[in-house]
């Protein structure tokens, strides 16, 4: 008989491999953009979004937190810095009007998380207790940042175009959260916050990123990929991050 945790480790390093490449799926959108000098339609919310997602993962992942979580701590280190680049180029090609708000949104971010790591220091001071409350707020932020690509769906209804749906990510999302949900129930248990931070916002991720994927297939022949772009390679769609996240193994 396969050994439960064998197979659950095995899940484990698949979803961090996965993790890994869905924060690189946006780099095709970046080469366009750069290209194009202009950030078109593309939205920076999940950029925005897995950047504070990141940044809580990594608290989370810290030895006053959640001892003996390094992995935790390094691909979301990674994801960080990878998403302040991506931020950073929204920033450089966005018009005025967008930058303003997206700085706004930074600001806020910056804010809200240094009130988060105050509390934690100030308030909680064993690390079971600031485990609970940073990985609480880490189920809200992942599930928002699975979430966050929906911001276009509008948009794909209303014009019958997925241009600027993000394929890539829609699939990679899915899959990450596929993984994740699996590498949760082979050990669940309702009381351990450990199960329940991985299961319910990959549970919900998955299913956001379905729903992309079945408006993707429902929209795709009426897209025209002509109109202002170039045409993308084949097997190759025009994409945007989220993150996602990355889904950390906690």
């Amino acid at each position: 008989m396969v050994d439960t945790m064998f197979v659950r480790t095995v899940v484990g390093i698949i979803g961090n491999v996965i993790s890994f490449f869905l924060f690189l799926s946006p780099l095709p959108t970046f080469v366009q953009i750069i290209k194009q000098k202009a950030v078109q339609d593309f939205k920076a919310d999940p950029y925005v979004m897995t950047l504070l997602n990141c940044a809580m993962w990594s608290l989370y992942g810290m030895p006053f937190v959640k001892p003996d979580s390094l992995l935790v701590v390094t691909i979301n280190g990674f994801g960080f810095f990878l998403e302040l680049i991506y931020v950073a180029i929204f920033l450089i090609f966005s018009p005025w009007v967008k930058r303003r708000k997206l700085i706004i949104t930074l600001l806020v971010e910056t804010a809200f998380f240094i009130g988060v790591l105050l509390i934690t220091l100030l308030v909680f001071h064993a690390p079971p207790k600031r485990a609970m409350f940073v990985g609480l707020l880490c189920i809200v932020f992942n599930v928002i940042m699975y979430a966050s690509p929906l911001t276009v769906v509008k948009m794909v209804i209303k014009t019958k175009s997925v241009k600027y749906m993000p394929f890539f990510l829609s699939l990679a999302g899915f899959c990450n959260g596929i993984v994740w949900t699996i590498y949760a129930l082979l050990k669940f248990d309702v009381n351990i916050l450990v199960s329940s931070s991985i299961l319910i916002p990959n549970g919900l991720g998955s299913l956001f990123a379905l729903l992309q994927l079945v408006l993707y297939a429902i929209y795709y022949r009426t897209t025209n990929w002509d109109d202002d772009d170039d045409q993308p390679p084949r097997g190759g769609h025009q994409e945007e991050f989220s993150e996602i996240q990355l889904s950390s193994k906690v």
